[in-house]
């Protein structure tokens, strides 16, 4: 009996070395990342992971927010108000229209549109001073929730604020002291409104940020990239291919060629007074860009080569700060660069004559090695032409005069 129990507790010890003893070369290796999740009869409603690749393909860009995208939301509650301002107060960005300095009337408005218009905020801005002009930097300085919009003011705002005790003023025997200094009591920035339907709807900071996007610019941007992207896309290729074309005004030329390195002040033969930058310079290829007043009226290139193109014709229209395309005309200005490929000019031998020098009347005319010079040949005039008379009629003449010479009498030899 001790000798089956001693067998038996053998071949389990044994059985027990084999299993442990497995090399693991013999079994899979296990999966490198996390664990698949295996979808069976048990957990259907697990959702099937994707990869982060596959996962950003599959999510659609965002569409343009605007304040009737967020009417079905409820009312805005005071946590999120503080959320907002914590978001928002202080905060830089770039503006992507002009600012009147002390106006309040710009309006983002249900539909997304912007009011009033970018002519008109050009005017005010001209007239009463920029708070800030399209690329500028600004700071958001006040936000106030209010029962339909938002109001935010930049740089100050519209009104100079000031303390309690710069109202107060003081007399007495000497005069008075204190009160408001007119000098110091100037507006510097400017305000906006961002407007909705029904009420103020919860929302996240960067869904405010977003509603405001036709106005500011919050991304990581220089002030010449937000210039450049509210115009139009002609214009916007030709700036950032460091191209300046007529119509431009010289904030434009700036931001497609930076500032020049020389400048020239002159008068064209009409009398004008212009002003001439010049890029570049040689043996390199030269642009010189002639302004009359604040709009670019020429463009000229000299080539390395010698060549020499010149733009006169309006590509660009500015009114009241708004460049749009100008229509393309035919222009009989010989000079003016037309579109597609120049035909070659012919080359001239060089010459010493200056370029107001007549040619020689002696026309050289044939000769072969020795150029003999002849004076130029003349076709005969006409009768009545250049003083030349027509030939005596005969008609009316004598009839000796007729006569031959052989003809004519002789004297009498007697």
């Amino acid at each position: 009996m001790s000798r089956r129990a001693a067998l038996f507790l053998t071949s389990l010890l044994a059985a027990f070395g084999v299993a442990v003893g497995q090399t693991p070369s013999t079994q899979p290796p296990p999966p490198k990342g996390p664990a698949p999740i295996i979808v069976g009869p048990g957990n259907k409603d697990l959702p099937v992971p994707q990869f982060p690749d596959a996962q950003k393909a599959s999510q659609p860009e965002p569409p343009h927010l605007k304040p009737a995208d967020l009417d079905g939301r409820q009312s805005l509650n005071d946590g999120t108000k503080l959320q907002l301002i914590r978001v928002l107060d202080a905060e830089f960005a770039h503006v992507r229209k002009y600012f009147p300095v002390g106006d309040k009337s710009m309006v983002i408005a249900p539909d997304g549109s912007i009011k009033p218009g970018d002519a008109t905020l050009f005017r005010m801005a001209q007239s009463y001073g920029a708070a800030a002009k399209i690329g500028d930097r600004v700071q958001i300085t006040n936000i106030v929730f209010r029962e339909k919009s938002i109001y935010l003011e930049i740089n100050g705002g519209p009104k100079k604020k000031q303390k309690w005790y710069q109202h107060i003023q003081i007399s007495g025997m000497g005069g008075s002291t204190g009160g408001v200094d007119p000098n110091q009591a100037q507006p510097t920035g400017a305000g906006m409104t961002l407007e909705f339907k029904k009420h103020v709807p919860e929302m996240t900071g960067a869904e405010l940020k977003q509603l405001l996007t036709p106005v500011l610019d919050f991304s990581v941007k220089t002030a010449a990239e937000v210039f450049v992207d509210t115009l139009p896309p002609k214009i916007k290729a030709a700036v950032k291919k460091h191209e300046v074309l007529v119509g431009m005004n010289r904030e434009m030329v700036v931001m497609a060629k930076d500032r020049p390195p020389q400048k020239v002040r002159e008068k064209d033969e009409k009398g004008r007074e212009y002003e001439e930058w010049i890029y570049g310079t040689a043996p390199q290829d030269v642009v010189f860009v002639r302004f009359i007043g604040d709009e670019v009226i020429q463009v000229k290139t000299a080539k390395v080569g010698g060549e020499i193109s010149v733009k006169t014709e309006k590509e660009v229209e500015v009114k009241d700060g708004v460049p749009t395309l100008a229509a393309l005309k035919a222009s009989d200005n010989p000079e003016d660069v037309k579109g597609g490929p120049q035909p070659e000019q012919p080359t001239h031998a060089p010459t010493l004559k200056r370029p107001d020098e007549q040619p020689d009347p002696v026309v050289q005319r044939g000769g072969g090695a020795t150029g003999t010079h002849l004076p130029p040949t003349q076709e005969e005039p006409q009768w009545g032409t250049n003083g030349k008379q027509p030939p005596p009629d005969t008609s009316q003449s004598p009839p000796d005069a007729q006569q031959k010479p052989d003809q004519q009498k002789q004297p009498p030899l007697f």
